[in-house]
């Protein structure tokens, strides 16, 4: 279902003779994925069939991402920027964004970030349901929640003996053990790390 808290009526659609930038982001991730330009029509058609739609300024129609290529950016929502005249476009990617074959039309990104809890996320939740020999992960869902709990607990009691009579290394050895078979966990259980994270949100509100 897309999210969408404005008319695109409410939109400034002279400032730019029509057209307006919409910078894509990975849904889940926050990642940001490409740079396109859309017309009303453009934007309707996205909002209609689900799939992230641009206006080519060289070839003046609509496209839709992944077209030729099978990669849709299968649309999340969309927001607007303060001045109405930019929209920031959610979407979920099915396979690289760029014809280059890369993640993003900005390369692929190969420093550390948060952004990675999404993707593994995706992994671990894909191997939900597969053979029992093809991955340790599909190995763990056969085990059943009890097991998967286990092993949580395993993890966590590890990396509290390693932050304690161990060095660095070993403790973010332990802590990534703890927090992939969290992930795990979470996802036999049908919930995601954004459900913890909204938790952690409402608790930091006042009052």
């Amino acid at each position: 279902m897309t999210a969408i808290d404005f008319e695109p009526g409410d939109l400034d659609w002279e400032k730019g003779d029509g057209l307006l930038p919409a910078i894509v982001q990975d849904a889940r991730s926050g990642r940001v994925l490409m740079l396109g330009y859309m017309n009303a029509e453009a934007l309707a058609h996205s909002l209609s069939c689900g799939r992230v739609t641009f206006y080519s300024r060289s070839k003046q129609r609509l496209w839709t991402k992944g077209g030729s290529s099978g990669h849709w950016l299968d649309l999340r929502g969309v927001r607007i920027d303060c001045d109405r005249d930019t929209l920031l476009i959610q979407a979920s990617p099915n396979g690289p964004v760029c014809h280059t074959g890369t993640d993003t039309c900005f390369g692929n990104q190969v420093e550390p970030s948060l952004g990675f809890l999404a993707e593994l996320e995706q992994v671990v939740q894909s191997r939900k349901g597969a053979s029992a020999e093809s991955s340790y992960t599909a190995r763990l869902y056969q085990s059943g929640t009890r097991r998967i709990a286990q092993k949580v607990g395993e993890e966590g009691l590890e990396t509290a003996l390693a932050a304690v009579a161990q060095g660095k290394p070993e403790l973010l050895g332990e802590a990534a053990d703890l927090l992939y078979h969290l992930l795990v966990l979470l996802s036999d259980r049908d919930l995601e790390l954004a459900d913890v994270v909204s938790v952690l949100q409402r608790r930091e509100e006042p009052g």
